[in-house]
C-alpha cells in the first residue's frame, strides 16, 4: 500500500497504460479520479479499477475510483474536472499526465490538421492539467506530477515529426517545471516508455517494429505493467529526492 489514502487524477486512464496504471494505483491504495474523452470506455474502466482495489485488499470497503469525461484541450473540462476531483477528495497528491495521441505521416505528406490535433492533446493538454493542480499542491506543500513522454523524444522516429516533438517538449517542460514548483515541495517528472504492448504501437508499421527490437538489449516490447511501476514509484513517497529526471523504461533501447 505504497499510495495509500494518497489521491490520484490520471488522464487518458480508459484503455493501455492509463488503464493499467490506475489499476496498480488502486492496488497500493489510491482513490482515484480518471478523465478520459471516450466516456462509455472510461466507466468501463473505473469498474474495473474498483475491482483490482478489491481483490489486492484494498483498505477501503469500497475503493474510491470516480470518473469524469475529461477533453485536456479544453480548459474549462480541465478546470472543472480538477474542482470535482478537490471538491471531493478535499486534495490531491498526484497527478498522472498519460493523455496522448498520435497521427502519423512523414513530414512532406502530414498535414496541418494531423500536426495540430496532436500537439493540442500531447502538449497542450498536459500544460493545462498541471496548471489547474499546480495551485492545489502548491496550497498543500506538496505533489507528484508525472508526465507521459517517450522513447522516441531521445533519438527520433520515421514518420513522426508531430508526436516525437510533443514528448520531446514534455522532457523540456518537466525540467522547468522541477525547477519552478520544487521550491514549493512538488516533484515533476517524466517516465519515457519504449515500444510498449498497447493499441497506440499498433498503428506502427511491423517492419519498423522488428527494426527497433533488433536494437533492444531485451530484445522485446514492453508490457503497460512495466511502465505502470515506474508510475508507482514516482509518484510514492520513495521518490521524495527525485525532481526532474527522466526515467527511460524502454529495455535498454536508448542505448
Amino acid at each position: 500500500m505504497r499510495l495509500r489514502d494518497k489521491v490520484a487524477l490520471i488522464t487518458g486512464a480508459a484503455r493501455g497504460i492509463g488503464l493499467v496504471t490506475a489499476q496498480r494505483f488502486a492496488e497500493e491504495g489510491a482513490r482515484l479520479m480518471l478523465g478520459d474523452i471516450d466516456s462509455d470506455a472510461g466507466q468501463a474502466a473505473a469498474l474495473r479499477v474498483s475491482d483490482s482495489a478489491l481483490k489486492a485488499g484494498s483498505p477501503a470497503p469500497t475503493p474510491t475510483v470516480l470518473f469524469e469525461r475529461l477533453d485536456v484541450t479544453d480548459r474549462a473540462s480541465v478546470e472543472a474536472f480538477v474542482a470535482t476531483a478537490q471538491g471531493h477528495f478535499g486534495k490531491i497528491d498526484i497527478l498522472i499526465n498519460n493523455a496522448g495521441i498520435t497521427a502519423d505521416a512523414q513530414l512532406l505528406k502530414m498535414t496541418e490538421d494531423q500536426w495540430q490535433r496532436v500537439l493540442d492533446v500531447n502538449l497542450k493538454g498536459v500544460f493545462l492539467c498541471t496548471q489547474a493542480v499546480a495551485p492545489v499542491m502548491i496550497a498543500q506543500g506538496k505533489g507528484k506530477i508525472v508526465n507521459a513522454s517517450s522513447v522516441v523524444a531521445l533519438y527520433g522516429n520515421f514518420g513522426q515529426s508531430n508526436y516525437v516533438a510533443t514528448k520531446a517538449g514534455l522532457i523540456g517542460m518537466t525540467k522547468v517545471w522541477a525547477r519552478e514548483l520544487g521550491r514549493k515541495g512538488i516533484c515533476v517528472n517524466a517516465v519515457a516508455p519504449g515500444f510498449i504492448e498497447t493499441e497506440m504501437v499498433g498503428t506502427i508499421p511491423e517492419k519498423i517494429i522488428n527494426r527497433l527490437l533488433e536494437h533492444t538489449p531485451l530484445g522485446r516490447m514492453g508490457k503497460p505493467q512495466e511502465v505502470a511501476h515506474a508510475y508507482v514509484f514516482l509518484a510514492s513517497d520513495e521518490s521524495d529526492f527525485i525532481n526532474g529526471t527522466v526515467l527511460s523504461v524502454d529495455g535498454g533501447l536508448v542505448i
